[in-house]
């Protein structure tokens, strides 16, 4: 099953993707998320159901998956341990030791846009953009501190994510992600959930390429800590609910940690893709997105 959210005539409408047109469930079922509450067994109900209206993907636009939250987006960091080795020497004097356990951390749920939509790039907020492909799953039900067997029931499917992430402001607020993970209108989502029957999770292959040229590319096994472990270690003593989101982590290959280094700049085009998930494609646009404050530019000074 591949669920999506579309934009329709101006209204934010939940569908089954089948090939090349997306089947609308009725209009007063709900969001995405109270959907996933419900359960795959009603959405199925919905679906074979008379009279939906069935239209080509090519008319409708396809939006963020998830466009309610109840929380932050909860992160993983650090979670392939070639990215991990790649930024020795790159952390700017915040060096960790290798992490026996997954790293969490969450960003501000304003990050997020569609599959398509632009990302604005201000230089005086940031001068190192940088992107992240990364495999996100959505909690398809409630639950605490569940083992690592009982994990992958709790999940309802997969999508993907572009981390984007601004470097500087992640060492200027004491090397901590929250700050330079959270400008908003910075992390596509999608294009669609796919259910864990349609997938082989482990050979998922996730891939970035940056002006058609391939940066990032692993497989989700080569992942620290598989999904299971992060949702029995992230569960523990925390209630996670249905309709959160939880990014996986980013493999080798960021720009940060390239000689030379390589960040975003307005005009650049990054697809993430994946085995079975679709893809994201997104521009990097100029926007002006610090506004009034009176807080210095992360730019050259003067």
């Amino acid at each position: 099953m591949r669920l999506a959210t579309v934009n329709v005539s101006g209204v934010a409408r939940v569908g089954l993707v089948d090939g090349d047109s997306v089947r609308l469930l009725p209009a007063d079922a709900g969001d995405m998320v109270t959907l996933i509450a419900h359960g795959r067994a009603e959405i199925e109900h919905l679906a074979a159901g008379p009279g939906l209206e069935v239209l080509p993907l090519t008319s409708v636009a396809v939006m963020a998956p998830i466009q309610r939250f109840r929380r932050d987006v909860l992160c993983t960091g650090w979670n392939y341990w070639d990215h991990f080795e790649e930024g020795r020497g790159r952390r700017e004097g915040q060096e960790v030791d290798k992490p026996t356990a997954p790293t969490f951390f969450t960003k501000g749920p304003n990050t997020v846009i569609g599959p398509h939509d632009e990302i604005g790039l201000d230089p005086y907020i940031s001068v190192k953009w940088d992107y992240e492909a990364e495999l996100a799953l959505v909690i398809g039900k409630r639950c605490r501190s569940v083992s690592k067997a009982e994990a992958p029931d709790c999940v309802f499917g997969y999508f993907l994510a572009n981390d984007v992430s601004q470097r500087d402001l992640q060492r200027r607020h004491g090397g901590q992600w929250l700050k330079g993970k959270s400008i908003d209108r910075t992390m596509p989502i999608g294009p669609w959930i796919v259910t864990p029957d349609e997938l082989d999770v482990p050979e998922i292959r996730l891939e970035l390429a940056l002006n058609g040229k391939v940066m990032q590319s692993a497989l989700i096994k080569q992942m620290a800590f598989p999904v299971a472990e992060l949702i029995a270690e992230l569960s523990f003593g925390m209630t996670l609910e249905p309709g959160d989101v939880l990014i996986t982590g980013t493999p080798a290959g960021v720009g940060n940690a390239r000689d030379p280094q390589v960040f975003l700049k307005p005009g650049d085009e990054m697809e993430v893709s994946a085995t079975g998930l679709g893809a994201l494609r997104n521009r990097v646009v100029a926007a002006n997105l610090h506004g009034t404050t009176d807080l210095p530019s992360m730019g050259p000074r003067a």
